[in-house]
């Protein structure tokens, strides 16, 4: 058996990777093994068919991220062909948004060649394996979770009735949705993910599941071809890096914009005036959010050039100019540490959801053409092929004898939600559950005029900005998830209690 610690969002995904340590699994498969349980088990949060970021770092290299981002679509369509197909609906999900479902919203999805990428490069159990554990439970049915149940109120009717599988998957026969903890059984899901098992993503981008994914996105005027499945290949980058101390973190890289995000979030916050979160420190806290979300709004969304924006961000931050004006944006995420030293972080997305299921697969499809707040560009968003926007920014650390791997689900709140624990963890000192729990703050820049959203337990600074005030800890701060190895203390794991968690920490050889 392989000595891990695993944090991620369930507890039957931590014992997903336990499983595949069970078989000498390393970092990297156990938490491919344990992401897919999540992507495949939290129906409505998470789907196959989207997105996904992997980043791993082993003691004995340098850090490499994994790009599986989703893609613009529309290879060989000719103009007219283009920005159909999609629906608008409106959902009161987290105070109200607006977002594009439908076979038009579907970008290009990237999740299964990050993974294939992921073991290819790094992980040393059987392909099959990883898989097992998610096929089972999708084949026996698993309990639907609390935090897909949530997000299902809002979206079932207008999102996931789309297609007759999905409908069945999460309804009774009286058409009643299922509730928290009864059994979900997806049609056809078990057979898919069996066949992926036995012929790897390939079938999935070229074969039998491409057909049918790239015929019903065609059919419902939707954008995405099977030459963009067959075209689309994961691409490994140099991660964003950026240091708090001692420590060293790698993040994702541009064309991504959270791991930028999350470096001059951490480069603002650099000279905090004190060693907790007292007001001053929270008031530079709320400072460097706002600089750093206005900066995204006015430059990065729109930018030809994401990678010269992004780098232009994170040297104001640097050389401390970023704060100059304010002084007078549904994931599933997994973090493995093992005995060698290997961190592993993977963060998978599918957007809202666009409520499609190409017929006999059982695999959701993403909307991430659809999400106005982040692919502010629209259905027709730059040249084919070309990557979207993403907050997902999955991290590893490390300073000698110590790594930590952490990540967050949370929308434009991953970032704020990174910034708060790793500075509470590496700056201040924070043991890791205390500094995961802390209440967290988070402005917010959606609306015309920006907000700051505050959880209990804070001492809060005048800000000058309305403010809300939530009565509890809330998963819409995100649902941070970390794991470390350490050689002298060994290893430890915690989850956020913003969302239900599952952590595995082994204690044994």
């Amino acid at each position: 058996m392989t000595q891990i610690a695993v944090a991620t969002t369930s507890q039957s995904a931590a014992d997903a990777a336990r499983e595949v340590a069970d078989l000498g699994g390393n970092a990297v498969d156990c938490a491919l093994a344990a992401a897919l349980y999540s992507i495949n088990t939290e129906p409505g949060v998470c789907a196959l068919g989207g997105g996904a970021f992997v980043t791993v770092w082993r003691e004995d290299g340098d850090p490499v991220t994994i790009d599986g981002n989703v893609a613009v679509p529309g290879a060989g369509l000719t103009d007219d062909q283009r920005g159909r197909g999609a629906v608008k609906v409106t959902l009161d999900y987290g105070g109200g948004i607006t977002t594009l479902v439908g076979p038009g919203s579907v970008a290009v999805p990237g999740t299964l060649a990050a993974i294939e990428h992921a073991w290819k490069r790094f992980g040393s159990a059987p392909w099959q394996a990883i898989f097992e554990p998610t096929v089972r439970a999708c084949k026996e049915g698993f309990p639907l979770p609390a935090s897909c149940r949530y997000y299902l109120g809002y979206s079932g009717d207008s999102i996931f009735n789309r297609s007759s599988d999905g409908f069945s998957a999460l309804h009774h026969n009286d058409g009643s949705m299922l509730d928290v903890g009864e059994t979900v059984i997806v049609p056809h899901l078990a057979g898919s993910l069996a066949a992926i098992a036995d012929e790897g993503a390939r079938i999935f981008y070229e074969g039998e599941i491409a057909t049918a994914i790239a015929a019903h996105c065609q059919d419902g005027d939707g954008m995405l071809t099977a030459d963009d499945l067959r075209m689309y290949r994961a691409t490994e980058r140099t991660p964003m890096r950026v240091d708090i101390g001692d420590w060293s973190i790698a993040s994702t890289p541009p064309p991504a914009v959270g791991g930028s995000m999350l470096a001059a979030m951490i480069l603002a916050c650099s000279d905090l005036p004190d060693d907790s979160w007292t007001r001053g420190a929270l008031l530079q806290l709320v400072q460097s959010q706002r600089a750093c979300l206005d900066f995204r709004k006015r430059n990065l969304d729109l930018a030809d050039d994401v990678g010269s924006e992004a780098a232009r961000l994170v040297k104001l931050a640097r050389n401390g100019r970023l704060l100059t004006r304010w002084t007078s944006a549904s994931t599933v995420h997994t973090s493995v540490v093992d005995k060698s030293g290997t961190g592993c972080a993977v963060t998978a997305s599918s957007g809202y959801g666009s409520g499609e299921m190409p017929e006999g697969t059982g695999l959701w499809l993403n909307n991430c053409l659809g999400e106005i707040e982040l692919n502010r560009r629209g259905l027709d968003a730059g040249p084919t092929g070309s990557r979207l926007p993403s907050n997902m920014a999955p991290s590893v650390a490390r300073r000698d004898g110590t790594v930590l791997a952490a990540g967050s689900p949370g929308a434009d709140r991953i970032t704020t939600a990174l910034q708060q624990f790793l500075i509470s963890y590496l700056r201040f000192g924070m043991p890791l559950q205390q500094a995961i729990a802390h209440p967290r703050l988070h402005v917010d820049t959606s609306g015309e005029l920006e907000r700051l959203m505050a959880e209990p337990g804070l001492d809060l600074p005048d800000t000058g900005l309305p403010l809300t005030v939530f009565p509890d800890l809330v998963m819409y701060f995100g649902g941070v998830a970390a794991a470390v190895y350490d050689r002298t203390s060994g290893f430890e794991a915690a989850a956020d209690p913003r969302r239900e968690g599952g952590i595995f920490v082994s204690l044994t050889e």
